[in-house]
């Protein structure tokens, strides 16, 4: 598992290789969105300081698997994905692969529920 650190900060934790870590946490579409997401009424990422990803400390594994279970065990109706981004997810699959099917990302930090992506 790999965590992005902006400033300091562990934001996310990612279950993949350092690969997919590094293709994930630095495209452009999860840049765009760290400059929209909020937690504490500030944006996740400023667009310059640097997007460090390293190892996931025992800690942020375990923030990362309690998570996922929790997610497992509040699944009362099968996911429906959102239609904008099921098309996008689709079209990066036929150019990439299926690679990265099997890549959960966990924010570390809590995100404001007012900053929402269509803001």
């Amino acid at each position: 598992m790999f965590t992005l650190e902006i400033d300091g900060v562990a934001i996310a934790v990612i279950n993949g290789t350092e690969e997919i870590a590094r293709d994930l946490f630095t495209c452009d579409g999860f840049k765009d969105d760290i400059q929209t997401m909020k937690s504490d009424g500030k944006v996740l990422w400023n667009g310059t300081s640097e997007l460090k990803i390293r190892a996931a400390s025992e800690d942020e594994t375990e923030i990362f698997e309690d998570a996922l279970a929790e997610d497992d065990s509040e699944e009362d109706e099968p996911f429906e994905p959102d239609a904008h981004h099921a098309k996008a997810s689709n079209d990066d699959e036929e150019e990439e692969g299926d690679e990265e099917d099997d890549a959960d990302i966990v924010f570390l930090v809590d995100i404001d529920e007012d900053a929402g992506l269509d803001s």
